[in-house]
């Protein structure tokens, strides 16, 4: 045995995707971090020892413009180039790069922290070192940090460090939430194993071991879809140990979990009531996906007021989407259904305040057990939100360890300047990065969409119920259109929203509505009338009336900023009103209603330095005409007087309304967004007029490049040349940034 002790300025436990992303972020400003975990892959409940599939604020979907960026959005970006088809183990190749592209992270695998030293009251606890066993080498690992992080999931070591926590439910009357008990109890969603079929190609006996459950004595066939396809994501209701101690009683839970999914294959092969003779089990679990045990208190705890409520905190830092889901505690016993589900109108922000500890004064934490009440948890838990929070984690330890202070001493603007220069996930807070020259440039292109309209209609859309349109409103709405078929002279009525929130895509406000008059014939350009000048630019929302008479037209191609939708009837088992639920742009995706609404600058060059790298009330990034008209388009910054650059940063649309996914929940139909620039180059422009080419890229799949020229270029002007894009028919560059050597 071998005894070590290791230095870092950021310690890190647990490599699930918060922990990943915490020590990137905090590795990529320059610190030394240990990245410890206890398994032999990283991504915790997403790797392929789990297999549970990447979740976020996107909602599958139900959310829009809403998918994770910074190192969350990375991985997933990187993960549809190279595993479109979601192979799990490519996946843990994906998150492995990622950690071991950053030479600062030190990782030590197959390591179980068991031992945490700290010191102080109980209000004032101080972490001095946390103690692993690496498993298999036997070495006893002594970790000595100015800063620590429980990226466990369990909160192990918040708890053996004295870090005040919770586990179960509060009380109803404690934060006001609805959905929490009258009384607090230690009920917590229980835990869930997964399994893989395959079809042999040829038939294939299935004798079930003595500990399969006869699941025909249960409700599980009454009350669950089972079908002889299906696998993984579909068998998520396989949860139990909700009504237990989720770390404590693990084995037991394990073990249970076990005998249903060999009761379940056992029904599907040998009942009769499937066509199964070919399948065959590929893979199952062994290791229990946990969704819930500690909590931490922070200075702040998340309730469920602030998610659907879309809390706008101060010191925001992440922001979530997934719905408040909670599981009854009888999990797949139970006799109700297995999951209650409630979203807010659009995505809501996390407080810095709710990821360091109440009373331990180095210990912040990132994942499931951050600062939130049960309820809230119910929709924080998922990891791609997880991951968002570590990165806002990582980058907060690596604020305090170089500035030897404690989180709570931490300025939130210096954080949030920091989080924003790193890509991070933050909405509604535009970057006003003093080192950012880009921000102080003007800016010009050689085209920019100037007209919104959508006139190539591909095929017509029956107004069998309400259709939704999203268009952004810079400076004004006027002159709309609408492309119509009319069966027979009819009535229009159509409702003008605002969706109030930058981050809202759903009708909030009505701000007015029309009734037209339509004559019955084809491919008529209805004139709406519709006028609307806000004081600032923001998204409208466009209720178009159902209409048995009317068709619309479609055209089968996405356009920048616009969102089309339908309107669907909620579940019986939803609680209404949830207009997320309501609008679905099932069928509508990458496509658009035909319309015209004029002249706009929502697209306009200086978008691309305005501070914002994602869509917040409009799209916020320039798009240029189409190829067809502007063959290579460019976007140029220029300075009063030379500046001395030493980094120019490409911030590409990777569309964030894709929702990406790490495993086989869906499939996306492309390997690299389309949205993307492909083929670019930076130019600098010398004094005699001319320009230079400092830096390239060619092949480019990923949002954001940094480019570093081979010595540092004094210029009055830079420009980025477009020469060909993943797909789309136009350029699109969401931010382009530019610093001085060093910075």
């Amino acid at each position: 045995m071998r005894n070590e002790t290791a230095r870092h300025d950021v310690t890190v436990v647990g490599g699930g995707l918060a922990g990943v992303c915490a020590a990137i972020a905090a590795a990529r400003l320059g610190r030394t971090v240990a990245l410890i975990n206890n398994r032999p892959v990283l991504g915790g409940n997403s790797s392929s020892e789990v297999r549970v599939w990447v979740c976020g604020a996107t909602g599958h979907g139900k959310n829009h413009n809403a998918r994770e960026g910074g190192i969350m959005g990375e991985l997933l970006v990187e993960n549809q180039y190279r595993n479109p088809d979601g192979n799990p183990y490519y996946w843990d190749a994906v998150v492995l790069d990622a950690v071991r592209a950053e030479p600062g992270i030190t990782l030590y695998l197959n390591t179980d922290v068991r031992e945490v030293e700290a010191e102080g009251p109980d209000d004032e606890r101080r972490i001095t070192s946390a103690t692993g066993w690496m498993m298999g080498s036997e070495r006893r690992i002594r970790l000595e940090s100015p800063v620590f992080l429980d990226c466990t999931g369990d909160g192990l070591i918040g708890h053996l460090a004295g870090a005040h926590h919770r586990i179960g439910r509060e009380a109803r009357n404690e934060f006001e939430e609805a959905w929490a008990p009258e009384s607090a109890d230690g009920i917590t969603l229980g835990s869930t194993l997964l399994f893989y079929t395959k079809d042999a190609g040829r038939p294939v006996k299935f004798v079930p071991p003595d500990f399969a459950k006869d699941i025909s004595t249960t409700s599980i066939p009454q009350r669950r879809i089972i079908k002889a396809g299906d696998n993984g994501c579909a068998y998520w209701w396989i949860e139990f140990g909700g009504e237990l101690d989720t770390v404590h009683d693990n084995e037991r839970i394990r073990d249970e979990l076990w005998s249903v999914i060999y009761g379940i294959w056992d029904h599907i092969k040998n009942s009769g009531e499937f066509d199964a003779a070919n399948m065959t089990l590929e893979w199952v679990g062994s290791v229990p996906g946990k969704r819930e045990y500690r909590r931490f208190l922070g200075d702040y705890v998340l309730h469920q007021g602030d998610i659907l409520g879309q809390t706008e905190f101060a010191d925001r830092v992440a922001f979530g989407g997934w719905s408040i889901d909670l599981h009854p505690p009888q999990g797949m016993y139970a006799t109700e259904s297995g999951a209650r589900q409630l979203y807010a109108d659009g995505i809501y922000h996390i407080p810095f305040r709710s990821l360091y500890s109440v009373n331990t004064e180095n210990l912040l934490f990132a994942g499931r057990n951050i600062s939130a009440s049960h309820v809230a948890f119910g929709s924080t838990r998922v990891m791609a939100t997880c991951a968002t929070i570590g990165q806002a984690a990582g980058t907060a330890a690596a604020l305090c360890a170089a500035g030897e202070i404690a989180p709570r001493e931490l300025s939130v603007p210096e954080l949030h300047r920091v989080l924003l220069r790193q890509d991070a996930s933050l909405i509604g807070l535009a970057s006003t990065d003093p080192e950012d020259l880009a921000l102080r440039a003007t800016v010009t292109a050689s085209s920019a969409l100037s007209c919104l309209a959508v006139e190539d209609s591909g095929e017509l859309w029956p107004l069998a119920a309400d259709a939704g349109i999203v268009l952004p409103v810079d400076p004004d709405l006027t002159g709309l259109e609408l492309l119509v078929d009319a069966d027979r002279e009819t009535e229009l009525v159509i409702d003008l929203y605002d969706p109030e929130l930058g981050q809202n895509y759903v009708p909030r406000r009505l701000v007015t509505s029309t009734s037209l008059p339509v004559a019955a014939g084809r491919r008529q350009w209805l004139k709406t009338g519709l006028d609307w000048s806000p004081d600032t630019p923001r998204n409208a929302f466009l209720v178009i009336r159902a209409n048995d008479a009317i068709a619309l037209h479609r055209a089968d191609r996405p356009t920048p900023g616009v969102l089309c939708f339908t309107r669907v009837p909620l579940r019986p088992q939803d609680e209404s009103p949830q207009p997320l639920r309501e609008w679905t742009d099932a069928g509508l995706l990458r496509r658009t209603f035909c319309f015209r609404a004029g002249e706009t600058a929502a697209y306009a060059p200086a978008k691309a330095v305005d501070g914002y790298a994602r869509p917040y009330a409009g799209p916020h990034m320039w798009v240029s005409a189409p190829l067809a008209d502007d063959r290579l388009p460019w976007l140029s910054l220029t300075w009063p007087e030379p500046v001395t650059l030493g980094r120019i940063e490409v911030i590409a649309d990777d569309d964030v309304n894709e929702d990406l996914i790490n495993l086989h929940h869906h499939r996306t139909p492309f390997d690299t967004l389309p949205t993307l620039l492909c083929d670019y180059r930076v130019e600098a422009r010398e004094a005699d007029g001319t320009w230079r080419v400092i830096a390239r890229a060619d092949r480019n799949r990923r949002r954001r490049q940094s480019h570093t020229p081979s010595e540092p270029v004094t210029t009055p002007a830079v420009r980025i040349v477009v020469e060909a894009t993943n797909g789309t028919d136009s350029a699109h560059l969401v931010a382009v940034r530019a610093y001085a050597a060093g910075e």
